[in-house]
């Protein structure tokens, strides 16, 4: 008796061997696996028309789309353990800040009552002059010191917690204001402070996490200007 083959080849060949081949199909997500596609594809080769066998390039179209969505899929996973893999290394760095200082934008000293207080200003060039002047919280002038021709960029200051007639002050916080001459006109000077963080807020991303720094609120990662040593 001779036995008659059918002349099926191709992607639908594949899609009618799905049914009868639960076997090597993972039930569970319903989705083949790299294992079920060669146990496919041998099927394929084994009952394929003697006369009309898949062509070369078919085949290898069939692998080709395959392996590339089995790279996508390994892709995703690869990167979303690199993702939660960042997020714990910068939940890790974040939190060893906790009890040290950070430079921040801001124009408000943190005086705790007892040591110096510091902040620093990016000094444009041609800056003639520059006029330090130290607030309290109401407005009041407390202290001033002028500098005449500034080295360009950062410059740092230091205030001991004292008005001009040298009586301490008490712990809180106090304004810093630059008022400079550069290029022989009048202007404000952008000012940063060094300031304590207090906690650090994580969340479910990088974006999502905030240092929270004493006095002045909760500020980004990347908002922060330089980590003070020690």
């Amino acid at each position: 008796m001779m036995t008659t083959v059918s002349n099926t080849s191709g992607s639908s060949y594949i899609d009618s061997l799905k049914g009868v081949t639960d076997g090597t199909k993972k039930e569970d997500s319903g989705a083949l696996t790299q294992s079920d596609f060669f146990a496919l594809l041998t099927q394929q080769l084994a009952f394929q028309d003697p006369t009309k066998p898949v062509e070369n390039d078919q085949m290898i179209a069939q692998m080709t789309s395959f392996t590339m969505a089995d790279g996508i899929s390994s892709l995703n996973t690869n990167f979303k353990d690199f993702a939660a893999s960042m997020n714990s290394n910068q939940a890790l760095q974040a939190s060893s800040l906790v009890g040290r200082n950070v430079r921040v934008n801001s124009d408000t000293l943190i005086f705790d009552g007892t040591n110096k207080s510091y902040g620093a200003i990016e000094v444009p060039g041609k800056t003639t002059s520059m006029k330090v002047s130290i607030y309290d919280a109401s407005g009041a002038l407390l202290k001033s010191d002028t500098v005449t021709n500034p080295d360009e960029g950062k410059f740092e200051l230091a205030w001991d917690g004292t008005n001009e007639a040298g009586v301490k002050q008490t712990a809180g916080l106090y304004t810093m204001k630059i008022d400079a001459t550069v290029d022989g006109k009048s202007q404000s000077l952008v000012t940063s402070s060094y300031v304590p963080v207090a906690s650090v807020t994580l969340g479910t991303s990088t974006a999502d996490m905030k240092l929270n720094l004493l006095g002045l609120g909760a500020k980004k990662m990347s908002d922060i200007l330089e980590i003070a040593a020690g």
